[in-house]
């Protein structure tokens, strides 16, 4: 009987330990590493057959997307596997939200909105039902408007009254915002 050093003998039963190992197994660990956490939230292994991995996805746009990059995955992948892949299929087929990985967005408080003016009032004033005509319910309606934006800083473009957080955020009101950002959209077509 030949005695041999045990970091042979260790090294043997490494080499072993991964050839036994299941290749999904190794895929599905190092999934997140490979193609980055954002596709890896929308995709997901799902089998191996003849050496071909069959990938679900959340859409079709990300199926595209990761076959796109077929090749670079392919590489990243056979470097941590015992064995070599030959193709990765990418597919809507098969795709269910685990429940773990998907949480329901929280709600924003109405506190954290950029258009939040503060408690003016929680909710507006009760009114005992009176003969008006629509233009008396506007007329009201508009001077309780006036009356609120009186202390508002005024937008630094259009003048008009804009509350304080859309002003830090965009440095003018929402709507000008969204014209400069729809401005910007057009020129870099």
């Amino acid at each position: 009987m030949s005695l041999k050093p045990i970091n042979d003998i260790l090294g043997v039963l490494e080499q072993q330990a991964k050839w036994q190992a299941d290749p999904l197994a190794l895929i599905l660990q190092s999934w997140a590493e490979v193609v980055g956490a954002v596709a890896a939230i929308h995709s997901r292994p799902l089998s191996m057959q003849r050496d071909v991995l069959r990938v679900a996805t959340s859409s079709a746009a990300w199926a595209q997307n990761l076959t796109f990059s077929r090749q670079t995955l392919l590489l990243k992948l056979n470097t941590k596997l015992s064995m070599s892949l030959v193709d990765i299929r990418f597919s809507t087929a098969g795709w269910q939200k685990p429940k773990d990985l998907f949480k329901p967005p929280t709600s924003v408080s109405p506190q954290e909105h950029p258009s939040y003016l503060g408690d003016i009032s929680s909710s507006p004033p009760v009114r005992k039902p009176t003969e008006q005509t629509v233009n008396q319910v506007f007329e009201s309606w508009a001077k309780e408007r006036q009356a609120r934006s009186q202390s508002l800083p005024l937008c630094p473009q259009c003048q008009c009254p804009t509350p304080p957080g859309e002003l830090q955020r965009w440095c003018v009101c929402a709507l000008c915002s969204v014209k400069q950002s729809s401005h910007q959209g057009t020129r870099n077509t």
